[in-house]
């Protein structure tokens, strides 16, 4: 028998807590508000694995490590401009371990998602996107088996590619980026009714709204412009639509697969590549990043 493994999903909003067992048995699973600020994230990790270790019937030292997936820049377990937690520099893997007294791992929240959704496909795909289609929007990647950093760690920070230099100017001062028309964030921008959120968007588009209709077309566009983008790159076996916007389910996938069909019908190469049939919806409901960092640095078979 294997020692067990934890996985924490610390999320603008909330933690999200698993401990894995033999065979990647999920043994529990714990979900909380997170606070922010440096100590809020520590004092809600700590609170979160105490739960979830005390559910499984384990001490937190009987794991074999705690893995960890954050928002914001993380290198060397140092997390740093994880905005939406109020958290600027905190070396959390160095506090944490103090605490726990075992091995502590962290990587960005994107990253651990894509690992995660790389476990759960199987054995299969041996290179995975996992395209999280949030308040932001960003790709982790996985490819050859391993999780793909890039040089500077901006690997899949597809949301900054620009696809209409005419377009909208985004968060990042560029017009047109992809995250502007395929994220929570992007898309009340584009409406501009103070105090909205992406759900008001979407439901004046469904009550008939001209300019709603609009903006929800450009998110079919714009994720579908993201698997494109991803594919003709890197090739990958398969693209995990995961992320708020999800709770959309079909109407999403099915409106990405219409633009990638579109693309197809007028370009022989794009129709060979099959881009519709790569994207699959995250399980709803699953731990997807919370099991992606329970099995950070460990070798799938």
């Amino acid at each position: 028998m294997s020692a067990p493994r934890i996985g924490v999903d610390i999320g603008g909003t909330k933690v999200d807590a698993v401990v894995l067992g033999d065979d990647d048995a999920l043994l529990a699973r714990h979900r909380m508000a997170v606070t922010r600020g440096a100590e809020g994230v520590i004092a809600s990790a700590c609170e979160a694995v105490a739960q979830v270790t005390a559910d499984a019937g384990i001490q937190v030292t009987d794991a074999a490590g705690v893995g960890i997936g954050i928002p914001g820049a993380v290198r060397g377990g140092v997390v740093e401009h994880a905005l939406n937690l109020d958290v600027e520099r905190l070396a959390l893997a160095d506090v944490l371990r103090e605490r726990w007294r075992v091995p502590v791992t962290v990587e960005n929240d994107v990253n651990v998602a894509a690992l995660g959704a790389w476990h759960l496909l199987g054995d299969g795909p041996s290179s995975v996107a996992y395209l999280n289609v949030g308040t932001g929007l960003a790709a982790g990647l996985i490819l050859d088996g391993r999780l793909w950093r890039g040089g500077r760690g901006a690997a899949g920070e597809i949301g900054h590619i620009s696809i209409d230099p005419a377009g909208p100017v985004g968060a990042d001062g560029l017009p047109g980026g992809l995250e502007t028309y395929a994220s929570g964030s992007g898309m009340v921008q584009q409406w501009g009714h103070e105090g909205a959120a992406a759900v008001d968007v979407l439901a004046a588009a469904r009550a008939g709204d001209a300019r709603a209709q609009e903006i929800r077309a450009g998110l079919m566009h714009g994720v579908a412009t993201a698997v494109r983008v991803l594919v003709l790159t890197l090739d990958v076996d398969r693209v995990m639509l995961g992320g708020g916007l999800t709770g959309l389910r079909y109407e999403l996938l099915d409106g990405a697969r219409r633009v990638i069909r579109g693309w197809e019908a007028a370009s022989p190469f794009l129709g060979s590549l099959d881009m519709g049939a790569r994207i699959v919806l995250a399980p709803h409901g699953e731990p997807i990043a919370a099991i992606g960092a329970a099995k950070l640095e460990v070798d799938r078979g």
